[in-house]
């Protein structure tokens, strides 16, 4: 009757006790008793590293939002509300049937309160959950109070940004004068503009700085969302929308105006008529002959030019 009392209560205690036993009765016989052996410490370690980890990954990847999955939610700081993270309270506070008097952004260093997804209890930021135990995020930024369950996005985080950033740490470098992190590709090559990313995207207006979608840096040096630079081009806009500076080569649309002026010339009163531009390339300001269709920069050959006067 003892010994199935026992065995209820923890059948590797049973084991380890037995095991004790044969160890002390090969210690006295002058044997030695290896870890391999299996013995009573290691057993119920592997038992309980077995039984962390499977809590651990209770319900991963199961709960969250469309922004990200993670196990717990947010009390914002700023309204007391909770929400699934701080993209879900932004687009409900800023939405347009807010007041425009309250809408707002919920400051995301100041978050203190997390709610875990499986229990419901509310806690200070934490990594694990101190009521079950259970790992709110996979990924996790104390400095950021930020939780990710999806770690291939390779997240990390940029002291010098202040934020956390997707992608590799490795595949990163923060230029300082840009005040952000930029492909390792672009470490020797891009043109730096003071503060180039701490600006909203010149089609969308979102902020690019703490923006969750990939940013392309023109060769003015000037930033913008890729999809909407896709899409700009989509529309044969093919210059800065805040420098106007050609964002490609240009040069075989070049020799199209090129012959499309040569095969229309102007009329006689306009054939002597002198005008000043402004190459928006290189910036040389000049006199050249008006033409209807585009004046050329005589300095870098340019076509994306301004008349200033005349």
């Amino acid at each position: 009757m003892e010994e199935v009392e026992i065995k209820h209560s923890g059948s590797e205690d049973l084991v380890c006790q037995q095991q004790n036993e044969t160890c002390k009765s090969e210690k006295k016989a002058g044997g030695s008793h290896s870890q391999q052996s299996g013995g009573p410490c290691m057993l119920k370690q592997e038992l309980n590293e077995a039984e962390a980890t499977e809590l651990v990954e209770k319900g991963f990847m199961e709960y969250g939002c469309s922004h990200y999955r993670r196990r717990c939610r947010i009390r914002a700081p700023c309204c007391g509300e909770i929400f699934d993270c701080r993209h879900c309270h932004n687009e409900a506070k800023n939405n347009i049937n807010v007041d425009l008097k309250l809408r707002h952004d919920i400051p995301r260093h100041q978050i203190s309160q997390v709610i875990c997804s499986l229990c419901g209890t509310e806690q200070e930021v934490q990594q694990v959950c101190i009521n079950c135990g259970v790992c709110m995020g996979k990924y996790f930024c104390e400095t950021c109070k930020f939780f990710d369950d999806d770690t291939s996005k390779r997240q990390y985080h940029c002291d010098s940004c202040g934020i956390c950033r997707i992608g590799g740490r490795e595949n990163f470098f923060h230029c300082y004068k840009c005040g952000c992190c930029y492909s390792i590709l672009l470490k020797n090559s891009h043109p730096c503009v003071e503060g180039a990313m701490h600006h909203d995207c010149p089609v969308c207006f979102e902020f690019l700085f703490e923006s969750r979608y990939d940013v392309t840096v023109l060769p003015c040096g000037h930033t913008i969302h890729t999809d909407c630079f896709k899409e700009m081009r989509d529309h044969f806009q093919y210059a800065c929308p805040l420098c106007s500076k050609s964002v490609c080569d240009m040069s075989k649309v070049w020799e199209r105006f090129d012959e499309e002026i040569a095969a229309t010339p102007m009329p006689e009163p306009y054939q002597n008529k002198m005008v000043s531009i402004l190459c928006n390339d290189c910036g040389t300001k000049s006199e050249v002959q008006f033409h209807v269709l585009a004046r050329k920069c005589p300095n870098c050959k340019s076509y994306n030019t301004r008349q200033t006067r005349g």
